[in-house]
């Protein structure tokens, strides 16, 4: 997909319908590539688990993921923002026979509202420059479960020195780097390079910019937009022409390499359900890591109500010795008179923070959620803490607070992100006051 056409979203995060879309749908490819290359790609990436879990992030209208669900025997969730695409790929999914292999969602690919850990490949076939290279490898790398690979395409120059011509037009929509650019920042990322694929030439042009032409022949010109967009069409197609030799696209199989351990993340931490015997060092850990004892009587009067207490939700984080140093909690509260669960309080003994202990209870609690059938977690907390465990505004799905609140602070998790999601006001138990 051509880098400088994406029209600008609109209000909700959604891009317009547009001469650019008239152009591009129904195309065999929004971008250079081609089946062959997704074939080796895949190769490159192996091996796989039995039946992997994908998410393909920036789908547009599927080929990589019909293409992966077909020959993996996975489960690919496709994300993409165009609804129309998401369409062409649930009816190509039916008529292929994987409708039970795919799910296709709308989401931005920067703010996705899946847990940790939670698949074994993340594709992105020419789709990555959405967010940038950088940030995508960021973001995306807490998604990946143990053992689990990405794998992305990305323009890059292919010489140190290219043509000021072309520079200037790639300069003005997305910035490029050399291979060896892109993987020192892979590095810098925390991965390592499995497998390096420069795309052939011809993956430009017989499945991208040949069909892209011949549907440009026949645009409509009076199409609200339409002579801008092919006018930004045939200055890339030129470019490509007349400079092709100067840049191309490159798949990297990209592996987290291991965390470095310091002093202060040796610590190994049992996490369980509360016993009756914890109930004590529960308290003693929210009176140590809080200013009052607001959330430690909170905890108590949640436990008291039956209707807000979930038996196996309240998550102790234990050190070697014993001690308990972290508490997670997830109780009762409601969304629209739809079930949810919300997260807090969760603590950590002072002697104890920055090493594990917090993360470590959230981890388990959730899970034990997701085992539980639970889907929607609602949290009010730190906005640069909570989306390490994929929670995200929950403005994006329409829930509000019943008070004011900065909206980056109020977030939200899906534990499936199949299952319908209520919006409207949140109704907390009548212990948290509000």
């Amino acid at each position: 997909m051509n880098h400088n056409d994406t029209p600008a979203p609109n209000a909700d995060g959604a891009p317009p319908t547009s001469a650019f879309f008239v152009l591009h749908h129904g195309l065999p490819r929004q971008g250079p590539g081609s089946d062959a290359v997704t074939r080796q790609l895949l190769d490159l990436a192996g091996p796989l688990p039995e039946r992997p879990r994908i998410l393909d992030l920036g789908c547009g209208p599927g080929r990589s993921a019909l293409l992966l669900a077909a020959e993996t025997g996975g489960h690919v969730t496709a994300v993409d923002l165009h609804r129309p695409f998401l369409g062409e790929l649930t009816a190509a999914a039916a008529r292929q026979g994987l409708e039970s292999r795919i799910r296709a969602l709308r989401w931005s690919m920067d703010r996705l509202p899946f847990p940790d850990h939670g698949f074994d490949v993340i594709w992105a076939e020419g789709s990555v420059y959405n967010i940038g290279f950088d940030v995508a490898l960021r973001l995306w790398r807490r998604l990946l479960a143990p053992g689990g690979v990405l794998v992305v395409t990305e323009a890059e120059w292919s010489t140190p020195t290219p043509s000021p011509q072309v520079r200037a037009f790639w300069d003005t929509h997305y910035s490029l780097r050399t291979h060896d650019g892109n993987a020192r920042a892979a590095q810098e990322a925390g991965y390592r390079i499995g497998a390096y694929l420069p795309l052939p030439d011809e993956d430009w042009w017989d499945e991208y910019y040949t069909p892209l032409t011949e549907r440009a022949a026949t645009a409509d010109p009076e199409y609200p937009g339409m002579v801008k967009a092919l006018a930004a069409l045939h200055e890339e197609i030129d470019m490509r022409r007349r400079y092709g030799a100067d840049y191309r696209y490159a798949g990297y199989v990209l592996h987290p390499a291991p965390v470095p351990v310091d002093e202060r993340t040796t610590m190994t931490w049992t996490t369980r359900p509360e016993t009756p015997g914890d109930i004590d060092a529960i308290r003693a850990v929210n009176l140590a890591a809080f200013p009052t004892a607001l959330e430690a009587d909170l905890v108590e009067a949640l436990r008291a109500d039956r209707a807000a207490w979930i038996d196996g939700l309240s998550v102790v984080a234990a050190a070697e010795d014993g001690t308990v140093a972290g508490y997670a909690l997830l109780s009762r509260c409601h969304v629209d008179g739809e079930p949810a669960l919300a997260l807090g309080p969760c603590a950590v003994l002072p002697a104890y923070q920055k090493q594990g202990a917090g993360s470590a209870a959230i981890r388990t609690a959730l899970a034990a959620a997701r085992d539980m059938g639970e889907n929607l977690v609602l949290v009010l907390g730190h906005p640069e803490y909570y989306p390490r465990f994929g929670f995200v505004p929950a403005s994006g799905f329409g829930i509000r607070p019943p008070f004011d609140v900065p909206d980056e602070a109020m977030m939200a998790l899906t534990l499936d992100p199949a299952v319908p999601v209520p919006t409207g006001l949140i109704r907390y138990p009548a212990a948290f006051g509000v």
